[in-house]
C-alpha cells in the first residue's frame, strides 16, 4: 500500500465522509466514545495551538482510531497475517492491542488519500504510546483516555488531573506530566490483572519520566 509522505489537507467535507462510514464498524457505544474522542481532540488542538490542517489530521485520527475494535483476537491475527502487519509472539497474548495495528491500516485502506503518515502513527500506537511521540499522537492517546464518555475511575481522575495541571504548569510540561499518569495507571491495572505489559508502555512511561526529571534540574 502507497505511503502518504505529506500532511493530508482535510476538510470539514471529509470529516462528514467518515463520520458517514463508520457507523457500520462501530457498536452504538463505541459510536459515542468516539465522537467524544474527536471533540476531546478538537479542544486539545486549541490548547495546544494546533493548525487548522494539523487539527483537522487530528480530528480523522480520532474518528478512526478504533475503526477495527470489533475484531476478535483471531480475526485481528488473520487481518495482521493477511496484510504483513508485523507481530510480536507477546502481542498475540495482548489482543487489546492488535487492534492499533490493524486499525492504521484500515483507516489507510479505507481513505488512503486522508490518512497521512502521521495519522497512521497516531492511530497505530493510541493504545500503547511510544517514546518522543509527535503531537499528534501524544494528543489522540490523551483525548482517548479522557474524554468524558468514559467513565472508569481512572479516567476520570486523569481527565481532573490533567485539566489542573493545565493551571499550574507549562501546558507542554502538564502533557508529559498526564502521560506519566496514564501509564502509571495503566500498569498498575494490568499487574493487579495479571495482564501482560506491553514494552512499548514501559518505554514510553520511561521516556517521559525522564524528560520531567530532566526539566526539574
Amino acid at each position: 500500500m502507497q505511503i502518504n509522505k505529506t500532511k493530508a489537507n482535510i476538510t470539514e467535507s471529509d470529516l462528514d465522509t467518515i463520520r458517514s462510514v463508520i457507523p457500520q464498524y462501530y457498536t452504538p457505544k463505541r459510536l459515542a466514545h468516539t465522537l467524544s474522542v474527536e471533540r476531546e481532540c478538537a479542544a486539545l488542538a486549541k490548547i495546544y495551538d494546533f493548525s487548522e490542517q494539523d487539527t483537522m489530521r487530528l480530528r480523522a485520527a480520532a474518528l478512526l482510531h478504533d475503526i477495527t475494535k470489533k475484531m476478535s483476537g483471531a480475526e485481528q491475527l488473520a487481518y495482521c497475517t493477511e496484510h504483513n502487519i508485523a507481530f510480536t509472539d507477546e502481542e498475540t497474548h495482548i489482543p487489546k492491542i492488535l487492534h492499533s495495528r490493524t486499525g492504521a491500516h484500515f483507516a489507510r485502506k479505507l481513505f488512503p488519500g486522508l490518512v497521512d503518515d502521521g495519522i497512521y502513527e497516531a492511530i497505530y500506537y493510541h493504545t500503547t504510546a511510544k517514546p518522543a511521540m509527535e503531537p499528534l499522537t501524544a494528543l489522540l492517546y490523551l483525548a482517548d483516555y479522557i474524554e468524558p464518555e468514559r467513565d472508569f475511575e481512572d479516567c476520570v481522575k486523569l481527565r481532573s488531573q490533567f485539566y489542573a495541571l493545565l493551571e499550574e504548569k507549562d501546558k507542554y510540561d502538564a502533557l508529559s506530566e498526564a502521560l506519566v499518569v496514564s501509564f502509571g495507571y495503566t500498569l498498575s491495572s494490568l499487574l493487579c490483572e495479571r495482564s501482560l505489559v506491553h514494552v512499548d508502555i514501559v518505554a514510553a512511561r520511561n521516556y517521559y519520566l525522564l524528560q520531567i526529571n530532566k526539566d526539574k534540574k
